[in-house]
């Protein structure tokens, strides 16, 4: 027992100093600005990188429109937050992004209740084994649903009051799993299948890339409008992203190790998130992938006319009035 504490211990010593190293690259938001009277929107909010970033911008005074789609959630997210933050403002409301009908009702409230809107954070998303064959209230195959369209109609409704409240800003959250991804305009909605290539899930990474390419769009439709646009991969973090898939005991004693050099907590994953919609010292050239706090040159190009093609026929879907 002692010979296998003697061999352990310097393993262990070894791992934690590794991933320490690791820590110090992954970036930290130090915009500490008072955000008072800046109001902000945020789906996914009440669990992982949303949660966290809704706690850093109270803290930081500011306004939070919690967008959620489970309402008793947000209200013990809510209630653990101001057990140590009693400054901000936090505001639960009910977001479906799977139903249409209910990122109308949400916006049309929104709008009724903000006259001002200075930042929309798009994080909220949905990762589902292929072989459940899940499809959002309107029938679109879910990652593409709820991870581009349900955020792509909601940015759109809200896009005039975001310019009214200019300066403001649009943080899209994709993955570098997009560089993984696909736009093929025949199979958007999975028509033909998704063959699954290894652990990966293609469907995921498509809607990942298709937020990569709404970004650029969108940039380029808002030139000098006073809203700027940043698209964040967060990195490899721990959040509830994954719980729909299932997993073995051994799976865990496999991963562990990936798991203590790679895996970021979810605070950590969401200080790109944070530097994106908060630093004042960040470039206002919009459009651009950030990670780590960086800038991040990705290996995929993304084409101006692939962007501008998923832009019509998003708007098509979804029935936004879409003007060039």
């Amino acid at each position: 027992m002692t010979s296998l504490c003697y061999i352990l211990l310097p393993i262990v010593v070894i791992i934690g100093l590794l991933r320490k190293c690791r820590e110090r690259s992954w970036g930290r938001c130090k915009d500490t600005s008072n955000l008072q009277d800046r109001v902000f929107l945020v789906t996914g909010a009440n669990s992982g990188i949303g949660k966290e970033t809704v706690r850093e911008l109270v803290r930081r005074n500011a306004k939070v429109i919690m967008a959620c789609r489970d309402m008793e959630s947000a209200r013990n997210c809510i209630a653990e937050i101001r057990t140590k933050i009693p400054t901000g403002e936090m505001i639960p409301m009910e977001l479906d992004l799977a139903s249409l009908l209910s990122i109308h009702k949400f916006a049309e409230r929104v709008l009724q209740d903000f006259p001002e809107i200075h930042g929309l954070i798009n994080n909220a998303g949905v990762y589902v084994p292929l072989k459940n064959r899940t499809s959002t209230r309107d029938g679109f195959e879910i990652h593409f649903g709820v991870n581009h369209l349900g955020h792509f109609l909601l940015t759109n409704l809200l896009l005039d009051r975001m310019k009214r409240s200019a300066p403001s800003r649009i943080v899209i959250v994709t993955s570098k799993l997009m560089e993984s991804g696909v736009i093929d305009f025949s199979n958007l909605n999975g028509e033909k299948g998704l063959p699954s290539k290894g652990r990966m899930n293609p469907a995921y990474c498509n809607s990942k890339l298709a937020n990569a390419y709404f970004t650029t769009e969108l940039a380029r439709r808002l030139e000098n409008t006073g809203v700027n646009v940043y698209m964040v991969c967060p990195g490899f973090t721990y959040t509830g992203l994954f719980r729909n898939v299932k997993r073995r005991w051994f799976h865990y004693i496999i991963f562990s190790p990936v798991a203590l050099l790679f895996l970021r907590t979810a605070h950590q994953g969401a200080q790109t998130v944070l530097h994106c919609a908060t630093d004042a010292g960040l470039s206002n050239e919009s459009g651009l992938l950030y990670r780590d706090c960086n800038l991040y040159a990705s290996k995929r190009t993304l084409r101006p006319e692939v962007a501008q093609k998923l832009w019509d026929i998003s708007a098509s879907l979804t029935g936004v009035h879409s003007s060039k």
